[in-house]
């Protein structure tokens, strides 16, 4: 009786196994496929309607296709912001006073680690909402052109070499040196104008 109900469940552990090895995985999600690849076969299941909504910073879950609701605005100019405690640094424009882009690079190191291990423990209790992702808009490359802009403190100051020097440290340090996958994402703000008094 024993061998039979061992056999049994053999048996059934086998099917289990089976059924789930043999269950298709949709291209989108096979990670053994290039991203080219998986986001040609997601873009071509997106309707219209949800392709508009994914363009959102608080893009809304798409159900049918397992796709989470994502919220893309984030920040750390000098340390993970509005998300709880926090490793804050000097403000940008303090941090370029260093003249030191190795250690931007750590900083850049220390802010991804934080922001990652906040970002995964905001996953696991469910939470997808504003200051909990891992797009992060920064750093602000700005050129510090009028003392009278408001935001100055959050560039590296009015030399563009200096700019130059220590922002790719610093997303370097922010996207860690995986040959395939970002820590976080740095979105370099601001290409063209807010950054004087008349924006």
């Amino acid at each position: 009786m024993k061998k039979t109900s061992v056999s049994y469940l053999f048996l059934l552990w086998i099917a289990g196994f089976l059924f789930f090895s043999c269950k298709e995985v949709q291209p989108y999600l096979n990670t053994k496929l290039s991203f080219e690849e998986r986001a040609d076969d997601l873009l071509s299941r997106l309707t219209i309607e949800e392709k508009a909504e994914l363009m959102r910073y608080d893009s809304p879950a798409i159900d049918r296709l397992g796709i989470p609701a994502y919220n893309w605005w984030n920040e750390c100019l000098h340390g993970v912001g509005r998300s709880g405690l926090a490793t804050v640094f000097p403000q940008a424009i303090g941090m370029a006073a260093m003249w030191d882009s190795q250690q931007m690079s750590e900083i850049a190191t220390a802010i991804s680690d934080e922001a990652r291990a906040k970002h995964h423990d905001y996953v696991s209790k469910g939470k997808r909402g504003i200051y909990q992702g891992l797009t992060f808009w920064t750093p602000n490359i700005n050129i510090f052109r009028d003392p009278r802009w408001g935001r100055g403190m959050e560039t590296y100051g009015e030399d563009p070499f200096l700019t130059a020097e220590l922002a790719i440290p610093f997303i370097k340090g922010l996207q860690g040196d995986d040959s395939k996958y970002l820590k976080l994402v740095a979105t370099v703000k601001h290409f063209a104008v807010h950054s004087g008094p008349e924006s």
